[in-house]
């Protein structure tokens, strides 16, 4: 399995605040490839949680755009927890002590490369199959009250164009059924996964794209089996959803990549 990455370290940057285009032509701020070619260039450059990173000058220079560009480049990195911009003392690789971020688990994961989309998946899957299995177990009413919840908002963010109400009924529904396995470990376990996962959308990677409308259907399957108190139903329903939400991200890296 070869790791696809998105950019090169030679890749060119776009100029000074202007936007830029994927292959296939699709619409993408400056500052947001940018933020791209960063992660790209904290892979190359083997640096660890803890490494101070070259400067906004640097950057700048070294991607062939402004300042300004890196500059918001690197809020919304700031943002995903990714870099820590230290006032007087300059950029740094995160030293984050969440379990995912700790240095013991060694190199970085990288959003645009599919190797590591690839390994995030396999963990989720693993962990989020044994957490639905629990639930089917252990959930309470009110727990199950909240899943069915998250699914409503789900499908209604889908049938009403609401991204951001989709994203939100989709954390609460993956969370809610890891909370229903009364295992807290499970549970941070998810809440770290889904946020390296939501790194790939703010470089502008959406997993749930080109199969939103199964994915509702895929949550009402798992809730259902937890309902229904069927353990392993609620595995194999959370199996496939997850392998078809990879599935999406493995398309988008590609176009990208290929066009």
């Amino acid at each position: 399995m070869n790791g696809v990455p998105l950019t090169s370290g030679h890749a060119e940057a776009p100029a000074a605040g202007n936007a830029g285009r994927g292959a296939s032509g699709a619409y993408r701020p400056g500052y947001e490839l940018v933020a791209e070619q960063i992660l790209q260039l904290i892979s190359e450059l083997a640096l660890h949680p803890g490494d101070r990173m070259p400067t906004e000058k640097d950057l700048a220079a070294r991607l062939g755009t402004s300042r300004t560009v890196v500059r918001e480049a690197v809020k919304i990195l700031s943002a995903t927890g990714r870099v820590s911009a230290q006032k007087g003392r300059g950029l740094y690789v995160t030293d984050s002590e969440s379990m995912l971020g700790a240095r013991q688990w060694g190199g970085f994961f990288v959003p645009t490369n599919l190797d590591h989309i690839f390994m995030l998946f396999e963990f989720r899957r693993i962990q989020e199959m044994q957490a639905s299995r629990l639930a089917a177990r252990r959930a309470s009413p009110s727990e199950l009250r909240v899943i069915e919840a998250a699914v409503q908002t789900c499908r209604h963010g889908y049938t009403s164009g609401n991204n951001a109400e989709f994203d939100q009924g989709d954390d609460a529904f993956h969370l809610g059924v890891a909370a229903a396995s009364h295992n807290f470990f499970l549970v941070s376990a998810v809440r770290e996964a889904r946020m390296l996962q939501r790194q790939a959308s703010v470089i502008g990677l959406r997993g749930v794209g080109g199969h939103a409308d199964a994915a509702v259907d895929e949550h009402e399957a798992i809730y259902r089996a937890i309902r229904d108190g069927e353990p392993e139903a609620a595995a194999q329903a959370t199996c496939v959803h997850l392998d078809n939400t990879l599935v999406d991200y493995r398309r988008e890296i590609q176009r990208r990549v290929f066009g």
